[in-house]
């Protein structure tokens, strides 16, 4: 028996920090596997061009993705309006994802005060205790990627799901 709990803890300490990098799909996508399925039968990629944010890219697939480096998702419709396949879900105000923040690189965690991703959320999703340690309250979050290109120690990531 302690041979298999040390194995677990080793195995554990060694994928410390290492995670499965998943590509974040377009806004109003609530099924993954159908967009891409779908995604790969456009050719045109006419949501590329429309992005008012340009944080839509294609992959080596041919299906799009959204990357937050600089700018994030307003929810502007463009991709859906021109979107010729018809299995986005326009009511769905939301990034299929989790945003995440990493407190040991966090410079409010850290006891310096910054609020560089408080400022630019538009759905008050992220909250501090006091003057430090935000926190993102997932029930008003809607992945929108706002946060993570301002954050000037990287401290904010979000990762895509399957």
């Amino acid at each position: 028996m302690a041979a298999s709990r040390r194995d677990f803890f080793t195995f554990l300490s060694s994928n410390r920090g290492e995670s499965v990098e998943m590509k974040v799909r377009l806004p109003y996508c609530d099924d993954v596997s159908l967009f891409q399925n779908h995604c790969t039968v456009c050719e045109t990629k006419p949501c590329v061009n429309v992005c008012e944010q340009e944080i839509i890219k294609i992959d080596e697939q041919g299906i799009p993705y959204l990357v937050f480096k600089d700018k994030g998702c307003t929810f502007c419709d463009a991709c859906f309006n021109t979107c010729p396949e018809e299995f986005l879900n326009q009511e769905l105000l939301h990034i299929q994802g989790k945003i995440e923040l990493n407190i040991l690189k966090c410079l409010s965690w850290h006891k310096t005060m910054c609020f560089s991703c408080k400022d630019p959320c538009l759905e008050n999703a992220i909250n501090f205790l006091g003057l430090f340690r935000p926190e993102i309250d997932e029930s008003k979050c809607t992945n929108c990627g706002f946060c993570i290109g301002v954050c000037p120690v990287d401290a904010i990531i979000i990762k895509g799901v399957r």
